[in-house]
């Protein structure tokens, strides 16, 4: 007899509310002249509207610089003489106040006031501009392209021919619109936008909508006129200029969609065609809404800091998340690309149609279309088996979320730095498995009915947090409930306690309470138990079945020797879903102290029977990064020990992996991890084979296609001695394929003394681009004796790496996290936390500090918790 369980809880608590606003006195705040700056608030004065902008932009790539003019519509709520905008890194010539005849409204030039620290301007005009009537605002203004991955930047690729040639390109999400034009740079601020653009006759120029004509306009130059935009926010405007080819098609309702990429790697380009035309298909069918612009254009950037960028009806890529070669691209690299595409397009309805009012509230943006990836392809594309990975999402969402150092998924975010931090895992992930969890409450039509409401509801407009719950349900107080998932950090523990025919259930999250449960028992629905009664014995229970809930569930001793015994016996009686989420609770358990670390050993003992990937790769996991930790710290015995039980505990599921291309998705996820983890471990065979690949391969001259899936294994023992690690730098110099070069650099750091010219080469952005320098470091930190070279590299050139990657960035974050949470022990802790504090004016608002460190206390804890009793487990088992 068993009993399955299913639980959806709903929390509630009380919360502070914080404002927002600066309060601090106009005249402690002057601009660059001395003089006081009109407005003392990080955020712009709502008496002043932008409607419509009206922008000419004029790129230089020989110059490197950039010229434009924007005349901006604006509605006045009331009377005022001064206008507050944001501008960053502009010189402005020219500011003018215009009526609604397009007027002079003075004869004197208007001076412009600047204040920096909140990237503002400030215009006086002379004459009072009337609450409810029509005025322009005119600007002229120009800037350097930027060298870094926002505002409009430059960005440039090489040919085959080992020319090098320049782009300019836009990202301006979250604070990076006022870097390339005078604007009105908050979420809240939705306008028209009229685009022009100037440029040279060897290029193309892009923007949201589509091309209207193009004027010859003289000295060798072309004004190309873009339609009028809808209603959008600045974050979302986007201009390229570039000499791309592109390939396109059409959708069924006349979308036409076309991607873009550098002329040599236009061949790289077909599949993401495919993807977003069956993709946008099905999210105007899902959404009940026609996407609402006649184009939708995908470009790969050369240089680009984040995955890619929604921009309405332009959106961008970095080259690895949109180019596709199947002779190269392994399964993982595919499923990559089209989750990518998933989320971009989601957000043409989620972001861009409706747009969350404030920053606090970037979940309604990400943790929707993070969600959606999974939801489109699995409808779209079941054969990538896309629900093997949302364990995973859900699984990293909690190892955040168990941190003190976490937040609430809606939390206070002020300055750019502040706002730069809310695009992390709580937004994304911990958003998406609260709405994977809400789906599995209303049920899979109530939750798309009550999406297609919010949608109609807020289109063209902004929503908060509340106007989601309202939307999505009626008769039914969603807003009470989800607030205490979204309000408020941490991830929930259940305990279970059963005697007899009795299960007790509790839960700690201190200070909340269980609102609302919904049990599943035999096909009969219970409503808050603190104490459920069974209508029979029952061998096992299992909670929170497929992991459709956030929280971790813990049995007591008799519960958890059922579940050990079940797997042992009859693993597939469980889904391979809550087999996954058992061994994961199991081992988050152990890292809280709250269960024995030979009782989740004993637990995954049943692996050697185990078919599926996801159990069994989160099994290998947790005994790699175990294995990982404990090298670092040269304790030689456990070292040694795991890695021998490791190889003979799997050595049939290493053994059956073929070094091929075969079988379904989920089977060659498998194969990559496998295999790359038993070349690592030294393990013989494995060793063998790649180097013989390897050989074949440069004997080839690299003619010969190697398995995509296990290549990246192949080059990383190709490269262990110094022919082999050379030939591979210079495969990676003339490569045109992105995807293949990752994979390349990835095996180049395993070399300890070739790291140092490496991350060089890497701060010099030639060879290896800048966008790859945050990921570079991380994989050095990885290596067992990189991780010190790793943190001595950051240290020395902490001021140059935030140049290039502002604070707060993505970028900036993984180099702190991917380098600090390497250390385990009481003198690395206080070394990283001696450094923070000597450059504290810097990072004290910063989150990401507190999530490194407290990564570093929580190894120690470990380290000190089960170091014994993991000596001892493996001594019993190899003996």
């Amino acid at each position: 007899m068993h009993l399955l369980l299913v639980i959806l809880f709903f929390l509630e608590a009380q919360f502070c509310v914080q404002s927002s606003d600066s309060n601090s006195p106009a005249g402690e705040n002057l601009a660059t002249n001395g003089l006081p700056f009109p407005w003392s608030k990080v955020r712009l004065p709502s008496y002043i509207v932008p409607v419509h902008y009206h922008l000419l932009i004029h790129p230089n790539l020989t110059t490197l610089r950039f010229n434009g003019s924007v005349k901006i519509e604006i509605d006045v709520k009331n009377n005022t003489n001064w206008v507050v905008l944001h501008s960053k890194n502009l010189k402005i010539f020219t500011a003018t106040v215009l009526d609604e005849h397009e007027a002079h409204l003075s004869d004197k030039v208007l001076s412009v006031l600047e204040y920096p620290s909140h990237e503002q301007i400030a215009i006086f005009s002379p004459k009072i501009l009337t609450s409810g009537e029509k005025y322009f605002l005119y600007l002229e203004f120009g800037a350097p392209l930027s060298d870094g991955f926002y505002g409009f930047y430059k960005s440039t690729y090489k040919t085959k021919a080992g020319e090098t040639r320049v782009l300019a390109s836009t990202h301006f999400e979250p604070t990076s619109a006022r870097m390339a034009l005078p604007c009105f740079d908050e979420p809240i601020f939705k306008a028209n936008y009229t685009v022009r653009i100037r440029r040279g006759p060897s290029h193309i120029a892009l923007s949201n909508m589509p091309l209207e004509q193009t004027v010859e306009i003289g000295n060798g130059l072309f004004e190309d006129q873009f339609e009028v935009s809808v209603r959008m926010s600045s974050y979302l405007l986007a201009f390229i200029v570039c000499d791309f080819r592109s390939v396109s098609g059409m959708t069924a309702t006349g979308i036409n969609i076309t991607i873009y990429a550098v002329p040599e790697k236009w061949h790289q380009t077909h599949y993401a065609l495919e993807a977003a035309l069956r993709l946008l298909e099905f999210y105007e069918q899902y959404f009940n809404i026609l996407y609402p612009l006649p184009k939708l254009d995908l470009i790969a950037i050369p240089d680009f800091q984040a995955g890619a960028m929604e921009n309405w009806g332009l959106t961008t890529y970095r080259e690895t998340s949109l180019l596709y070669d199947p002779d190269i691209s392994s399964a993982s690299d595919k499923l990559w690309v089209t989750m990518v595409i998933g989320h971009e397009l989601a957000h043409q309805w989620f972001g861009n149609l409706v747009t969350m009012e404030w920053w606090n509230d970037i979940w309604l943006n990400e943790g929707f279309a993070r969600y959606m990836e999974f939801v489109s392809l699995e409808a779209v594309y079941p054969e990538l088996k896309v629900e093997d990975h949302f364990l995973d999402t859900c699984f990293g969402a909690i190892g955040r979320d168990s941190l003190n150092s976490s937040r609430p998924i809606s939390s206070l975010a002020e300055n750019p730095a502040q706002i730069e931090e809310m695009f992390d895992t709580v937004s994304y992930d911990k958003g998406a498995c609260i709405l994977h969890m809400l789906r599995n409450f209303l049920t899979n039509e109530g939750f798309q009915s009550g999406i297609i409401r919010y949608l109609h509801r807020f289109k063209y407009s902004n929503a908060r947090n509340e106007d989601l719950w309202d939307s999505l349900i009626k008769h039914i107080d969603l807003k009470k409930m989800m607030y205490t998932w979204t309000l408020q950090k941490g991830i929930p523990l259940i305990t279970v306690k059963r005697q007899g025919r009795k299960l007790y259930i509790g839960q700690e999250l201190s200070p909340i309470y269980v609102r609302f449960i919904h049990f599943t028992v035999h096909n009969t629905s219970l409503s808050n138990p603190d104490v459920l009664t069974l209508d029979e014995e029952v061998d096992w229970v299992k909670l929170n079945s497929d992991m459709n809930g956030y929280y971790i569930v813990h049995y007591d001793e008799e519960g958890w020797n059922a579940l050990t015994e079940l797997l042992r016996i009859n693993h597939t009686a469980l889904s391979f879903k809550d087999r996954a989420s058992l061994i994961h609770n199991a081992f988050q358990l152990v890292t809280a102290g709250r269960l024995s670390l030979n009782r989740a050993l004993d637990l995954i003992g049943y692996l050697k029977s185990e078919t599926h990937n996801v159990p069994l790769l989160q099994g290998l996991g947790y005994l790699q990064s175990f294995y990982k930790m404990i090298e670092k710290r040269n304790i030689a015995d456990i070292t040694h020990n795991l890695k021998t039980y490791i190889l003979q505990y799997f050595r049939d599921v290493i053994d059956k992996q073929s070094w091929s291309d075969d079988g379904m998705v989920s089977d060659r996820r498998l194969r990559e991890e496998v295999l790359s983890l038993a070349c690592d471990f030294d393990y013989p065979p494995c060793l063998e084979k790649a180097k013989h690949l390897y050989n074949s391969w440069v004997e080839s001259n690299g003619a010969i296609s190697l398995p995509t899936d296990v290549s990246e294994t192949v080059y990383m023992v190709g490269a262990q001695d110094d022919s082999g690690w050379a030939y591979l730098l210079e495969k990676y110099g003339v490569s045109m394929c992105e995807t293949e070069k990752s994979k390349f650099l990835s095996a180049l750091i395993s070399i300890t003394y070739f790291i140092h010219l490496l991350l060089q080469l890497g701060m010099d952005g030639t060879l290896i681009k800048t966008q790859n320098l945050p990921s570079l470091i991380y994989l050095v930190a990885k290596n067992p004796v990189g991780h010190f070279l790793a943190w001595d590299f950051v240290k020395k050139h902490w001021d140059e790496l935030v140049e290039k990657f502002p604070l707060g960035s993505f970028g900036i974050r993984n180099i702190i996290v991917g380098t600090v949470t390497q250390f385990s022990s009481t003198e690395e802790l206080r070394e990283v936390e001696n450094f923070f504090k000597s450059i504290t004016e810097q990072v004290s608002e910063l989150r990401v500090i507190q999530v490194a460190t407290e990564n570093v206390e929580k190894n120690i804890m470990w380290l000190s918790r089960n170091l014994e009793t993991m000596r001892t487990w493996l001594q019993q088992r190899l003996n």
